[in-house]
């Protein structure tokens, strides 16, 4: 079934609903996936090894450490080729920064950025950098199920998702594919708290919220909870509301959501002065330009 069609036909049981984005968010599992798994399949499957110090930069800056944090893997390659392609030091040592203008031409006609719809665009063109781009992500997913394992949601997030539940359907809302997410909740046992895990395959983030939520609850009881800009985006492009985990900050956050977010959500209070200012803060800690550029 199309996964739009999968969202569409989601049924509210509560009230409330709450979209809830994992890695970074949920769990603390960004900086060992980056690191260790999508950096080092990036440097080579793409043959960066002449720049690997200068595409570990990028790439953390890119995923982790800028307003692009959480971005779909496939516009995170796009942003990383431009950085490199355009940095003084790796034009210095004369690096062959791939052209993958096939990917660029795939991102822009397709929203469910995942291996299934890109195995399939793959069978149909036959192009030898969309067949690259296919074998870096499937070798992507293989080490995070090797490696990405035993690590716990962040404090205080477990007590939310059970104390939300009451009254709020929840939804997990993702870019990450969705037999990564799967297992993940499942190794902690939180999957009977959620309707559905909609990963990459279900398309952007906005279209989750558009597809499984939007009209279908009021939007002051529509509730996203993220720790990137694009899951304000998604938020707001919807029209509803949006709860910031601070990077850096993420046991702070579920604190303060589980003791007085969650709870002002539910009484009506949380758009307005309250938001505002949880976004005002949000807003501080990531930046635009990475530090060669300033």
């Amino acid at each position: 079934m199309d996964p739009h069609k999968i969202l569409e036909e989601l049924k509210p049981t509560k009230e409330f609903f709450i979209g809830i984005d994992s890695d970074g968010c949920a769990f603390d599992t960004m900086e060992i996936k980056h690191k260790e798994c999508f950096c080092p399949n990036t440097i080579n499957y793409w043959h960066l090894q002449k720049v690997s110090k200068y595409v570990r930069e990028a790439w953390d800056f890119v995923n982790l450490y800028s307003k692009s944090r959480g971005c779909n893997r496939f516009h995170a390659l796009i942003q990383v080729m431009d950085l490199l392609r355009e940095r003084k030091e790796v034009i210095a040592r004369k690096a062959e920064i791939p052209d993958i203008q096939s990917v660029i031409d795939w991102t822009k006609k397709e929203t469910k950025l995942g291996n299934p719809t890109l195995e399939k665009y793959a069978a149909e063109i036959n192009d030898p950098i969309i067949n690259q781009a296919l074998k870096w992500s499937i070798s992507i997913n293989e080490d995070i199920a090797e490696m990405v394992h035993d690590i716990p949601p962040f404090p205080f997030m477990r007590e939310s998702l059970e104390k939300l539940s009451s009254k709020a359907d929840a939804m997990v809302i993702s870019q990450t594919p969705g037999e990564a997410l799967t297992r993940e909740w499942a190794e902690n046992d939180m999957i009977k708290h959620v309707m559905l895990i909609a990963g990459q395959e279900y398309g952007t983030k906005t279209e989750h919220i558009k597809f499984g939520a939007k009209g279908k609850y009021p939007d002051d009881k529509i509730l996203m909870i993220g720790d990137a800009p694009g899951d304000m985006k998604a938020a707001k492009a919807n029209g509803v509301l949006f709860f910031p985990i601070n990077p850096g900050h993420e046991e702070d956050s579920w604190e303060k959501f589980y003791s007085e977010g969650l709870d002002k959500f539910f009484d009506g209070t949380f758009a307005g002065s309250y938001e505002e200012e949880l976004i005002k803060e949000f807003n501080k800690y990531l930046p635009e330009l990475p530090s060669w550029k300033i």
